[in-house]
């Protein structure tokens, strides 16, 4: 098993940190593609529960002229579950 995927037990103190701020762990993920597979791919996120269509940013130009990206970033607890949504 490569190494970069073992779990990283090591906890930093923040000496400026907020304690009344919840502490969230940020992940981007961006899907590189023509432009058909990249809608795909969010329709397939959409319909697994993963990511709201509305959460991706619009379909940008990437570096290779006959594809498009889209990025998403997603937040969680420190402890692994996401945020509410709020007005839901």
């Amino acid at each position: 098993m490569s190494q970069e995927f073992v779990p990283d037990d090591n906890k930093f103190e923040r000496p400026n940190d907020d304690s009344a701020v919840c502490e969230q762990e940020v992940v981007l993920l961006t899907v590189v593609g023509s432009p058909k597979g990249v809608r795909e791919t969010i329709l397939t996120l959409y319909r697994l529960g993963f990511a709201e269509v509305g959460d991706w940013s619009p379909v940008q130009r990437a570096a290779n002229p006959k594809q498009v990206m889209s990025v998403l970033i997603r937040r969680s607890r420190a402890n692994g579950t996401p945020p509410r949504k709020s007005g839901r």
